[in-house]
């Protein structure tokens, strides 16, 4: 249990293996009277009071509140210190969940149907078209909605026994890392909010991958890495494939990748576009090798490392995983940010992985914590 100031944060634990959901997905059944007490009390916390609670994803853990109350909305924003600016990811527990909040004549193409019966539940957000039931502080304003089916146990029974979906960024102070245990939310938002669940570590540890697909022309757009690889929705749609008979084209060379993109970064349609974002309070630096002439047709300037005399320097390096296991690295990338911090350093080196599968998500979470990129000889 965790106080500060005028609000005590409860930490109430939760058993993910007691939770099994049939085969429509929506309803479940929860064999420990513990765990059911735990999501009764943040469902009613949710819905009584419109306050927010974190609950344990997959990806991470989320700051939720109900999707479709916009006073519920405004206090993530406030719990958070979230711009108004920056749009929410809406989750929702089943399809019929889904279909409530999009609007009436809104037809879900093929290539969303493929994504959703690939990747729901799951680490994968999709981009819809918004309704009148969406509030704006939702979307930012935008025209579209961020919607995913989140696969851990603990946020599908909670968003089901809601019955309502649940607007939910990550459960931290806007700009920190992303917290991937209860304990990370618990020092961060302690006194904060009344309620954390706490369900285990996240499995996936980096947020979920964004697709947009409302484009006429059908084809898909990567805004945003993250638990789903990009090499993975590359697989689904083979070069020649057809979006539902039609002339549209929905093959791999097709899909773009616009989360770097400065336009879109100016006008955010989904989180983690525009904003510094998972940086600890400490200066990070992110070390790349100096590439050969194989590598590039130009050749970046030389930084030197900061000295060590003068500060604690401390360093998060492939010891997270394999290089030839990415997966591992990612989930493993917050956590490590968030101890170091904790360690009284004065400044973290990252190192670099390479930028494919989860490695393309883990380069763009440091990109964005990192104040400062150096090159490095590792021939030297």
């Amino acid at each position: 249990m965790a106080t500060a100031g005028a609000q005590t944060t409860q930490v109430l634990q939760c058993d993910p293996l007691s939770i099994t959901f049939s085969k429509d997905i929506n309803t479940n059944e929860i064999s420990s009277p513990s765990t059911l007490s735990s999501l009764v009390a943040a469902s009613l916390r949710l819905k009584n009071d419109l306050e927010p609670i974190a609950f344990p994803t997959e990806t991470v853990y989320g700051l939720g509140a109900l999707a479709l109350s916009n006073p519920a909305v405004l206090r993530i924003f406030a719990t958070k210190g979230r711009p108004a600016d920056n749009p929410l990811i809406v989750h929702v527990s089943s399809l019929s969940m889904l279909r409530r909040i999009l609007p009436p004549d809104y037809i879900v193409p093929q290539t969303y149907t493929t994504l959703i019966n690939a990747f729901w539940p799951g680490p994968l957000t999709l981009l819809f078209p918004s309704s009148s039931l969406i509030p704006p502080a939702v979307t930012a304003g935008h025209e579209t909605v961020a919607v995913r089916m989140p696969s851990h146990p603990v946020a599908r029974a909670l968003i089901a026994l809601c019955d309502e979906p649940l607007a939910a960024p990550s459960a931290n102070s806007s700009g920190k890392p992303s917290p991937t245990r209860a304990e990370h939310v618990a020092r961060d938002l302690g006194g904060k909010i009344s309620i954390i669940l706490d369900g285990g570590p996240a499995d996936v540890g980096l947020e979920s991958t964004v697709v947009d697909g409302l484009a006429p022309d059908g084809h898909l757009r990567v805004l945003r890495p993250g638990g789903v690889t990009v090499e993975d929705i590359q697989k689904l749609f083979p070069a020649g494939a057809k979006d539902n008979g039609t002339d549209t084209d929905a093959d791999a060379d097709a899909m773009e990748i616009d989360f770097a993109d400065d336009a879109m970064e100016a006008a955010p349609t989904t989180p983690g576009m525009k904003y510094r974002h998972y940086a600890p309070s400490v200066p990070v630096v992110l070390l790349v090798p100096l590439p050969t002439a194989s590598d590039s047709n130009s050749t970046p300037s030389l930084n030197s490392l900061p000295s060590a005399s003068s500060q604690r320097i401390a360093i998060l390096s492939h010891t997270l995983g394999s290089l030839s296991t990415p997966h591992i690295t990612a989930q493993r990338l917050f956590d490590g940010l968030l101890t170091l911090d904790d360690s009284g350093a004065d400044l973290i080196l990252v190192e670099s992985v390479e930028e494919s599968r989860e490695g393309l998500a883990i380069m763009n979470r440091v990109r964005k914590a990192a104040g400062e990129t150096r090159w490095i000889d590792l021939d030297r």
